[in-house]
Formats: C-alpha cells, sequence, structure tokens
C-alpha cells in the first residue's frame, strides 16, 4: 500500500517536476529582443555561439570546460566561436577567423589561450606577424594566413561579429548566444553551460516561452 501511494505521488509530481526544468527568462537567461543567429539556420536547427576574446582570462578558464560540452551538443545544433570584435580590426579577432577559413581552428584555438596566457607566446596585442610566426609552430603557413587575416572575407566577418556582439548587448566575455535572442546567464561555467543546454533542449522540443 505504502510502495502504491509513493509511486502515485511520484506520478502525479511528474509534471511538475517537467515544468521546473524548463528555463526561466530573467534567471537563467534574458531574452533578447531583435536578436537573430549569428548565422543563417536550417530548418529545425539551433545555434549556440559563444562570444569571446583571447585576451579575456575567464574566457581562457572557461575554453576546456566548452569544448568538452559542445562534443555532446545534439547533431541538428550548430556551435560557433565568435570572436567579441570590439575593434573590427583587431589582430586576434581576425587572427580567429583565418584559423576558421584554413580549417585551423583545432590547432590553433585552445593553443592560443595558452600562448596568451600561461606561455607568453604571444602578447595581449600581437601584430599580424608575431600571430603568423606563433601559428607557424603548430602547422599553419604563414603567407596564405597572413593573405586570410587581411583579405575582405575576413574583414566582413569582422564586421558581422562586432555587430552581433552589439546585437546580442554583452555585457563581458565570455557569453553564450543561443539562437540569437538567448542571452545566457549563470554565477559559474557550470551553471551557463546548463543553463544553455536547458534552452537547446526547450528549443529542440518547440516549447518555446
Amino acid at each position: 500500500m505504502v510502495r502504491r501511494l509513493a509511486l502515485l505521488l511520484l506520478v502525479l509530481m511528474l509534471p511538475f517536476v517537467a515544468f521546473a526544468a524548463e528555463p526561466v527568462e530573467g534567471v537563467d537567461y534574458q531574452r533578447i529582443e531583435g536578436g537573430a543567429p549569428f548565422r543563417p539556420l536550417k530548418p529545425g536547427q539551433v545555434e549556440v555561439v559563444e562570444i569571446f576574446a583571447y585576451t579575456c582570462i575567464h574566457c581562457a578558464h572557461f575554453a576546456p570546460a566548452l569544448e568538452a560540452w559542445k562534443a555532446k551538443l545534439p547533431k541538428n545544433v550548430r556551435f560557433n566561436y565568435v570572436p567579441a570584435a570590439y575593434e573590427v580590426d583587431d589582430a586576434l579577432g581576425r587572427a580567429y577567423f583565418a584559423a576558421e577559413a584554413m580549417n585551423a581552428l583545432p590547432r590553433t584555438h585552445l593553443m592560443t589561450f595558452r600562448a596568451i596566457h600561461d606561455d607568453g607566446m604571444l602578447a595581449r596585442n600581437p601584430t599580424d606577424g608575431e600571430i603568423a610566426t606563433f601559428y607557424e609552430t603548430l602547422g599553419v603557413k604563414p603567407k596564405p594566413f597572413l593573405a586570410a587575416m587581411t583579405s575582405p572575407t575576413t574583414a566582413a566577418r569582422m564586421q558581422a561579429a562586432h555587430d552581433f556582439a552589439v546585437r546580442s548587448k554583452i555585457e563581458g566575455t565570455p557569453t553564450l548566444i543561443v539562437n540569437g535572442q538567448y542571452r545566457v546567464a549563470g554565477d559559474s561555467a557550470e551553471a551557463q553551460l546548463k543553463n544553455a543546454r536547458r534552452i537547446v533542449d526547450m528549443l529542440l522540443s518547440a516549447k518555446q516561452p
């Protein structure tokens, strides 16, 4: 009898548990009025963006946990890093997009954080040439890399990154944005990643508030 009663109570509580799991606006995220994804989405696709800066120590600390988290995202979730691009000619931001264009990010992204914050191999405001020299040690050919850094395509991507950061009303880095409409909140890396996944799951299940 006691078991049956406990089971009945559990069944009755399930809807409330499910409801409690929904992310709450103003607590778990802030809605971005007029927000839009960084890049166009396919039907049924969800985008998660991290707006970051290589010079940001918090981004450097966040990076390993984020790498592990994004590896577990469903296939129909697209993840993008987006440099904050406070200045559209920022060398480190252009280096990111140049490395992306050359499919070199797996070699350069985490190592750039390490080079700035741990090893001292890059200054916080390096020149294009200094970045190219360091990336050469990672197997990136300097001549095409420097060409990519100064290309019109990279300039356009930096402008798009700047506009996205302004549109998203970021207050600092790192900031996670889902579908260009949800700025993720959280007082720790763990909380931010947990809330971001809850928003992703909400969107995938079409339970948008």
